[in-house]
């Protein structure tokens, strides 16, 4: 017994394929992603995020000072660690950079911090490269 397929029944099994990839293919490009923050030196040294607060009351502060972030920074480093290399950095006191990564624009960020959902992977605009 020998069945043809319809033109109409190749179409739709045709298209229903197009979609299927398509949903896949939107599945691996995820635009959010979980980011980690830490606050470090220029060399990617963590340091107390005290030196990170820029709300005045913290005791910290200073031009040498950034928060680094990457998809691949889990919570758990310490304090005279350095993260591993491929994240990204941007100045504790960038208020805008804060915002577009779901911080406080202002205050200490906890070392370790984990925010889900961030839009974009790895950073973008003022961030850094990290080397190796």
């Amino acid at each position: 017994m020998n069945r043809r397929m319809s033109s109409r029944t190749v179409s739709l099994t045709s298209t229903f394929l197009l979609l299927a990839a398509g949903g896949t293919a939107a599945c691996d490009n995820d635009e959010y992603v979980d980011e980690g923050f830490y606050c470090a030196d220029a060399n990617g040294v963590i340091v107390d995020e005290d030196y990170c607060d820029d709300d005045g009351g913290g005791g910290g502060g200073g031009s040498g000072f950034f928060i680094w972030h990457s998809a691949g920074y889990r919570s758990g480093y310490l304090a005279g660690q350095k993260l591993p290399s491929g994240g990204s950095k941007f100045a504790y006191n960038d208020a805008a950079s804060r915002a577009k990564y779901g911080l406080p624009s202002t205050g200490r960020i906890s070392n370790g911090t984990v925010k889900t959902s961030v839009v974009g992977k790895g950073g973008g605009g003022s961030s850094s490269r990290s080397g190796g």
